[in-house]
């Protein structure tokens, strides 16, 4: 499976209206916090994997977010499960009221973890076991509120999950983009793999990794336009990404 949480642009109008932001503003943010083109980058046909997409932008809700403010660390940033700062830490939203939020979750949030549990399932039916990757860019400079600051970044980050992520995987993950010549660094600048709630760390059927591509790679970060050598650079990803699951199919049933 593969997993595209952060690639929409898609606002809707009404949680626009509800935004403490400029239009200028909206669209800089969009620009900085947006996984631009993962769903292009990690794109694999049916055959080889189901992808779920998120439907809308982060700035909606974030769906690799825990729901309880009190789980989920981001939230002491003001980035917990629906944002209430930007990137820069400044206002996004005002703090919506209990019924706001519920109202957020259930329109967004809820239907696409329903979505990705239904996927894992049907996986584990048919195979017994079930690879789940997710896919995410990361850009080339750190933003104010990443914990991870180092200028000297990587060009792929592989996150890994302690319970999810067994050695074999993160060994294959590794290596099937070093041999494209990239610098691939293991839970920097970001770790973590998402699991939907129903299996984490109660099903270890469900195999986890983050992969995690420099946005530099590919595109201009200035002003998200794809780079020349996007369509390069997709395939690649696309090679490495055949070999990781490869080796998840002749896992199947494994530890």
């Amino acid at each position: 499976m593969v997993h595209i949480p952060h690639a929409s642009l898609v606002v809707p109008s009404d949680v626009v209206a509800g935004l403490l932001l400029t239009p200028t503003e909206i669209e800089h943010e969009l620009l900085v916090m947006t996984d631009r083109y993962t769903d292009e980058l990690f794109a694999l046909p049916s055959s080889l994997a189901t992808t779920v997409t998120f439907p809308v932008s982060r700035l909606v809700v974030d769906p690799e977010r825990f729901t309880a403010d009190d789980s989920e660390p981001m939230a002491r940033k003001g980035m917990g499960v629906v944002y209430e700062r930007t990137a820069a830490g400044h206002p996004l939203r005002r703090r919506p009221s209990a019924d706001e939020r519920h109202r957020l979750l259930a329109r967004f949030y809820e239907p696409h973890h329903s979505a990705l549990t239904t996927a894992v399932e049907r996986a584990l039916a048919a195979h017994g076991t079930c690879l789940l990757l997710d896919g995410h860019s990361f850009p080339t400079l750190a933003l104010p509120y990443e914990d991870d600051q180092d200028p000297d970044r990587p060009d792929i980050c592989i996150g890994t999950d302690a319970r999810h992520t067994p050695a074999w995987l993160l060994d294959i993950a590794v290596g099937a983009f070093e041999e494209l010549g990239w610098r691939v660094a293991v839970d920097r600048p970001f770790g973590g793999a998402l699991v939907p709630m129903r299996f984490y760390r109660q099903d270890l059927r469900v195999h986890a990794a983050m992969i995690e591509v420099r946005r530099g790679l590919y595109m201009d970060e200035r002003s998200g336009e794809r780079l020349p050598r996007f369509d390069e650079i997709r395939e690649r990803i696309s090679g490495a990404l055949r070999k990781v699951s490869a080796v998840g199919t002749c896992r199947r049933g494994g530890a």
